[in-house]
């Protein structure tokens, strides 16, 4: 037997590897989605399998082994590993040009997005067990856009022209499950990131995620991170005197759904931002007396005269422009002290750049303020039972406690080596515009304090910038 035919006898389990592994590969890249990516430790255990199953075929005899010169099975012995190596190569340097995105949010899904019509390979790390978990699971019925249509839409698709105005939920859940097949997003449900740290050696990030079902831990390797993990994370309950000896139901806003089992029941809601205020007017509609607390000075705008300022913002300066609004406000609602409601001495587009206060867009709780039909409060010092008293002194007794009172952000916890691109509640630390932009390959989407609209914007400029770089 000659050499040639001993050197492809040898060459056989390796066409096997290489045909498995490859192809896995190229399976996975080939659908910029990345339905089917396997974590990279998947990924070096199909190869150790693969050369381990070859090397036992050898033994029972299932692949013939033709006699051969030592010399050539020796040659073709260095080929084998070359091969093996040349596809680990190819395989390490494929899962460095990987994104990865953590959150299948909005944020999240238009990051993938963008990155998909770039054909640059990512994968989408979600924790819950769907997409955009706080709209399809964590919402009260009545919640739409407070924005109109416009100013939400993700990039490269609008809103259909049958959608109203102010998108409601369910058009708006629809709406994302139409971007997310057009682009061929296809988040990994049930993964927790537990860590993500840097590594200056090979220069790419090590995500490390728990699969929540099976409580196995992937590990990830990228070149590139992006937190898309939103501005409402984990709901947040304050700690107050008594709370736990209440004998009603007690629930934070992503626990609520509506009003209708409250109905002839008294009913507290703390938190006066726009989930606040909307949900007392819903508890009010279904016939619930119906109590919310508002600790500080807030500004009340309605939808016509928020979409005003925005108009004028084009095109007055920003001082004018706010100073307008402020008066037709004034205007509108006229003076609200009187029923606990007072103004801020900032105005409301300046406190949402400052701070990430977004002004109340009323629904028609204002009128209600106004009427006495939802009573202001401000306020908790105690709870006991089913007693709360209040900073004045008074105590009320109720059957529910609703808190809207925001969220914590958790990034903190997990995220390693950040370069000083978050703040200790999570938020984008760095000035507008680069405010997404961190080091080694991080970035963030969304935590800007800037909207659906600034979630759009900063996705595409982060899709845009990684493109840059490959």
């Amino acid at each position: 037997m000659t050499t040639r035919q001993s050197a492809r006898a040898d060459v056989v389990p390796t066409s096997i590897v290489t045909t498995s592994v490859t192809g896995a590969v190229e399976a996975a890249f080939s659908e910029v989605g990345m339905v089917d990516m396997l974590p990279i430790q998947n990924d070096e255990e199909a190869v150790h399998k693969s050369l381990k199953k070859d090397k036992e075929h050898r033994q029972e005899g299932r692949l013939k082994k033709t006699p051969a010169k030592k010399r050539g099975r020796k040659k073709n012995s260095v080929r084998t590993l070359e091969n093996s190596e040349c596809i680990r190569a190819a395989m390490n340097q494929k899962m460095s040009e990987l994104v990865i995105i953590a959150g299948a949010g909005p944020s999240g899904i238009a990051t993938a997005a963008c990155l998909n019509l770039l054909s640059i390979p990512n994968i989408v790390l979600e924790r819950e067990d769907c997409y955009a978990p706080l709209w399809t699971k964590k919402s009260y019925d009545r919640l739409q856009l407070h924005l109109p249509k416009q100013s939400c839409e993700l990039p490269n698709m609008p809103f259909p022209a049958a959608y109203p105005k102010y998108v409601p939920k369910r058009e708006f859940i629809e709406y994302l499950d139409n971007y997310m097949n057009r682009f061929k997003v296809s988040p990994k449900y049930n993964r927790s990131i537990e860590s993500a740290t840097y590594d200056e050696l090979t220069k790419t990030w090590l995500v490390k995620a728990r699969n929540t079902i099976t409580q196995e831990i992937e590990e990830y390797k990228t070149r590139f991170l992006v937190v898309a993990t939103g501005e409402t994370c984990d709901p947040f309950i304050p700690e107050i005197e008594g709370l736990h000896s209440f004998k009603g139901d007690v629930l934070h806003s992503t626990q609520y759904k509506s009003g209708a089992k409250y109905m002839n029941k008294s009913v507290l809601v703390v938190g006066c931002g726009n989930s606040g205020m909307e949900i007392a007017l819903d508890l009010s509609n279904f016939g619930a007396t119906t109590s919310i607390v508002v600790r500080n000075p807030i500004h009340i705008l309605s939808k016509e005269i928020m979409q005003l300022g925005l108009f004028l913002f084009k095109y007055l300066p920003f001082n004018l422009m706010e100073s307008i609004v402020v008066m037709l406000a004034n205007f509108w609602f006229g003076d609200m002290s009187k029923n606990g409601i007072t103004r801020p001495v900032e105005g409301p587009f300046t406190q949402k750049m400052k701070f990430g206060k977004f002004p109340v867009i009323d629904l028609g709780t204002a009128k209600k303020i106004k009427s006495g039909e939802i009573q202001v409060l401000p306020g908790i010092t105690s709870i006991k039972e089913e007693e709360v008293t209040f900073l004045n002194g008074c105590s009320y007794h109720f059957d529910a406690i609703v808190f809207a009172t925001g969220f914590q952000r958790s990034t903190n916890k997990w995220l390693k080596d950040d370069g000083d691109l978050l703040d200790e509640d999570g938020f984008s630390k760095q000035r507008f515009p680069n405010h997404w932009k961190g080091m080694n390959g991080l970035y963030c989407v969304g935590l800007a304090r800037r909207g659906l609209y600034g979630s759009s914007i900063d996705a595409q400029n982060i899709s845009n910038y990684i493109k840059s770089l490959l």
